[in-house]
């Protein structure tokens, strides 16, 4: 056994501490349950020290044990790639464990839920240090085991059932892909180290089908289209902070994957044609997942929807990287790198934040159904503010920090005129501008999310009768809000510390001019081009806003008045003359919904005089799930069916059957031979 550095050590230590709170839990229950959180705290700050000792030290820590493949063993290793994605996986944990702090004992904490969030905790941190084929799949798969049982948590309902089993043929099929791909990496020599596989040289038509399974293997993981049916029904069927888990980590592990078989065992190999792949899947899935956001009536659905989106984003900056990179573009390719890896790590953060926003909202209503909101901002303040800088962070408003990534983003698509091969050079803005259409959706579906939850008048009694929050929630979300600010306003020091995560995929960096206007200032190529000065927006932001507050009231409206809401002349006290989420959704839907998904309306209005309700029925047609899981299922279905005849044959037909297969074979290998 041959062991390796101090943050390896320190990183297997975190694990132990996690494997002890975990086994605990599942053994003895009770009072045990409750250590999962307090001592998940610990052992992930350990593992974020480790990571983070990794990411600005530079160190890179070794380690083999005698298990696993023979004459491989079980080898790990942190570098700079695994350490940032620790940083991100550890960070989304911590606050996990501090919402997990405040969860009710007597319906939110049972022991179908600690034990296999530890577990689920420590596979993603050893898919990261994985350094051979072997180890890398076995917790990969230990960490779609643990989702899963997290995912069937409330087996009781139907619906979580459901998503169970989809999510569980969804991940053997992924890691069917991946096992595939690093067989086909290995070759005949069979080397499962990933050392080996680096010095492989593979045929290019290998190389491309390696490609093709790793995209399905870790895009099934991660939610890119058509791989992402089992994400809308998973994440609301998790308890909240596992689904800000799922959603905001988990499938970063799977962009983690992506990242390593792509850049770096097989970053020799690489062909400009392998970013087409990447930039058409990522910039339809950014679009499909939008789309389906904000005609959704649920909210903790509206924000998986959100998560394929934002997937679809990462997978754009990752193919513009390969594209620059291969082009022989070092300085486009770090800024659309640069841009991925910092999409992923901020969409960790806001998204884990609008997920416990949801999960405070379901815990004091009891409902994810917009329709049943409404006037939370009154009963809810501290979650409503902390929720509303999650919203504009996602719909990339500066000086947040989603605003970063995306402007880095397209500052990489506007270089795409630089491109030798002519359909980069046309494909370059047509994709900037389904990301600017997926941009402009995003923050029409946050302002419907935002809107129908938590302004207006309260739509049923639940939301009447809310109350805030738990103090750990509100510390957990209160935490990731002030990550969301200071990563808008320091986004130049966060490119700065992911240099050397550039240098390893990319090898360049973003340039640092002398003459930028401040220390903190984004300059992807120079300070003619353009420049993102986010403390001097924020500063602006800031100082704007309070003017308004202060000289709006002071010399227009000295007083103020409390009168009912506006009503067009007409009194009527209901809350249903309000705007609802169907009736905000409307125009998008009548516009996109009708192409994308069938969208339908049926309208039964009554005849002058008749006092009878109209009614709205409004259908939509999933045509992803029709084509690529409805109608391939029935098929298998109705093959089946046919061949359960083959189960009441008689004795003697077996026996001719059994005796035709050997004829067959016999003839099959003597030509062969």
């Amino acid at each position: 056994m041959r062991l390796g550095g101090d943050s390896l050590s320190l990183l297997a230590a975190a694990g132990a501490l996690m494997a002890v709170a975990g086994f605990l839990a599942a053994v003895f229950r009770g009072a045990a349950l409750q250590l999962v959180y307090p001592l998940g705290i610990v052992a992930a700050a350990c593992a974020l020290t480790a990571h983070a000792a990794v990411l600005f030290g530079l160190e890179v820590s070794t380690a083999r044990l005698p298990l696993g493949v023979s004459g491989t063993g079980l080898c790990f290793r942190l570098d700079v790639l695994s350490a940032f994605f620790g940083v991100i996986i550890n960070i989304g944990v911590i606050a996990a464990c501090i919402y997990g702090l405040g969860l009710d004992r007597r319906s939110e904490l049972t022991g179908r839920v600690e034990p296999f969030f530890a577990a689920f905790v420590i596979a993603m941190n050893a898919v990261l240090v994985a350094d051979d084929a072997f180890a890398f799949l076995f917790s990969w798969e230990l960490m779609s085991l643990a989702s899963w049982a997290l995912v069937v948590s409330r087996h009781e309902d139907p619906l979580s059932r459901q998503a169970g089993h989809l999510y569980l043929v969804m991940a053997a099929f992924g890691t069917a892909a991946l096992l595939f791909a690093f067989g086909a990496m290995a070759g005949a020599a069979g080397g499962m180290a990933f050392d080996d596989i680096r010095g492989a040289k593979l045929t290019a038509a290998t190389a491309g089908i390696v490609l093709g399974t790793a995209l399905i293997g870790a895009g099934s993981k991660a939610g890119v289209m058509p791989l992402h049916a089992w994400l809308p029904l998973a994440h609301p069927a998790a308890p909240s902070h596992v689904s800000a888990l799922m959603s905001g980590v988990m499938t970063k592990v799977a962009i983690y994957g992506l990242i390593r078989i792509v850049f770096d065992l097989l970053g020799a190999q690489q062909q400009w044609w392998w970013a087409l792949p990447f930039i058409l899947l990522g910039a339809l899935t950014a679009v499909h997942g939008l789309l389906q956001a904000v005609l959704d009536q649920d909210l903790k659905r509206v924000l998986a929807y959100s998560t394929i989106e934002n997937i679809g984003v990462i997978l754009v900056g990752l193919g513009f990287a390969i594209a620059f990179k291969t082009s022989g573009i070092p300085g486009a390719a770090a800024i659309a790198m640069a841009a991925a890896l910092l999409h992923a790590l901020n969409h960790s953060w806001f998204k884990s934040l609008l997920f416990f926003g949801a999960g405070a909202v379901l815990h004091s209503t009891g409902s994810r159904d917009f329709e049943r909101f409404g006037g939370l901002i009154h009963r809810m303040p501290q979650t409503a503010v902390f929720f509303l800088i999650g919203a504009f962070a996602i719909s990339a408003m500066p000086p947040l920090n989603g605003f970063v990534s995306e402007w880095l983003l397209f500052q990489a698509v506007l270089a795409g005129p630089a491109f030798p091969e002519p359909i980069l050079r046309f494909l370059a803005p047509a994709i900037g501008a389904m990301l600017a259409f997926s941009a402009a959706l995003a923050a029409a579906c946050f302002v419907r999310a935002f809107g129908m939850t938590f302004l207006g008048r309260a739509r049923s009694n639940e939301a009447a009768e809310a109350h805030e929050a738990p103090l750990a929630a509100r510390i957990a979300m209160g935490l990731l809000a002030a990550l969301c600010v200071a990563g808008g306003v320091l986004g130049g020091v966060l490119v700065s510390v992911i240099a050397p995560v550039l240098d390893m995929t990319v090898g360049a960096r973003l340039p640092v001019p002398a003459n930028a206007p401040t220390p903190w200032a984004l300059v992807p190529f120079d300070v003619a081009r353009s420049v993102y000065d986010a403390p001097i927006i924020a500063l602006f932001v800031v100082a704007s806003s309070a003017m308004t507050m202060v000289i709006v009231p002071w010399f227009f409206e000295r007083r103020t008045r409390r009168s009912a809401a506006w009503d067009c002349g007409y009194p009527e006290p209901s809350v249903l003359t309000q705007y609802s989420a169907s009736s905000f959704a409307q125009p998008l839907r009548r516009m996109f919904g009708s192409v994308a998904m069938g969208a339908t309306e049926k309208i039964d209005m009554p005849a002058p005089g008749d006092m009878r309700a109209a009614r709205l029925e409004v259908t939509m047609t999933d045509y992803l799930w029709r084509w690529f899981y409805e109608t391939p299922a029935a098929f298998v279905l109705a093959i089946s069916e046919r061949l359960n005849i083959v189960q009441f044959l008689s004795i003697r037909l077996y026996l001719v059957a059994m005796f035709a297969t050997l004829v067959i074979l016999l003839v099959v290998t003597a030509g062969v031979m």
